[in-house]
């Protein structure tokens, strides 16, 4: 059964809330590894996406060339130096490097900005295997393919957002971007059950799909979220609300719906198209406080 994706669906998924002796500690982690030698500000994107939503520490995996830099632009990380190549992407030994802010994290989020597929896949699928508890959003270059679809199931086991616009999910089913077109939904339900996966279908209709096939779908988002950055920025969202400790679909859901609904603001205050990702990250927490 298809549900729609609205604030009055939403309206029984209430955020979790802040006690009024709560602290940093209780709105949890977020390790972000993301960006590399080609995209770097892609890390500051999904990075201050999470602390946007309301996570409460934030790290950042970063080329060691460009971690004092980052740390510079995002002064509330922490940002730990990770092994690259030497046009500065980074290498699945970096799982290594990660491990215990990895382990001290209650969200994960890998890809966003990676160049270099076949190596952010595997550190993606690393990390996984190597944190078996931890809530994980895998999104662009990292995202699995069809031919690692077992192994990646394996350790998903439900707890993996997956963030695919329609070119990507392409690539994840051994599929033309035509034809992923040509019925979004359906393979957006193929890849939750293949992947073991929540699956958000990114587009101007977006469909939402759990592995057993629940399905939302969020219809009316503005053209000018088709932009670079604006999938970055998604992502973190995604990872600061389960670091806050909503459920892996509850997130998603709620990511969704408050990335649009910044978009309508920004479309509103700015014009439909020309707005910026990053302005989206200021638009986040005042669309969150009407909900």
């Amino acid at each position: 059964m298809m549900k729609p994706l609205t604030a009055t669906t939403l309206a029984d998924r209430a955020l979790p809330e802040l006690g009024a002796e709560g602290d940093k500690e209780d709105r949890g982690a977020v390790l972000v590894v993301a960006g590399g030698g080609g995209v770097p500000g892609a890390a500051i994107l999904t990075g201050v996406a999470a602390l946007r939503v309301g996570a409460g520490k934030l790290k950042l995996a970063a080329p060691r060339a460009f971690a004092f830099d980052l740390g510079i632009a995002v002064p509330e990380a922490l940002v730990v130096a990770a092994p690259t190549s030497p046009r500065h992407e980074f290498l699945p030994s970096a799982a290594r490097t990660l491990r215990a802010e990895a382990s001290a994290s209650d969200a994960i989020v890998v890809g966003p900005g990676m160049l270099g597929g076949e190596a952010a896949r595997a550190l993606g699928l690393s990390l996984l295997r190597a944190h078996e508890e931890t809530a994980f959003v895998i999104d662009a270059a990292a995202l699995p393919e069809a031919g690692g679809a077992k192994a990646f199931a394996r350790h998903a086991r439900g707890r993996v957002v997956l963030t695919p616009h329609a070119g990507e999910m392409a690539g994840m089913l051994s599929r033309t971007k035509a034809e992923i077109l040509d019925d979004p939904l359906a393979a957006a339900q193929e890849a939750a059950a293949l992947f073991n996966s929540v699956v958000i279908m990114k587009g101007a209709t977006t469909h939402v799909v759990t592995p057993n096939g629940e399905t939302w779908r969020h219809e009316g988002g503005v053209s000018g979220l088709g932009t670079s950055g604006s999938g970055d920025v998604l992502a973190g969202a995604i990872a600061g609300l389960l670091a806050r400790g909503c459920s892996v679909l509850d997130a998603a859901l709620w990511a969704v719906f408050l990335h649009a609904a910044a978009g309508e603001r920004l479309a509103r205050k700015v014009g439909p198209l020309g707005f910026l990702a990053s302005e989206l990250l200021s638009a986040l927490p005042r669309v969150m406080a009407r909900h």
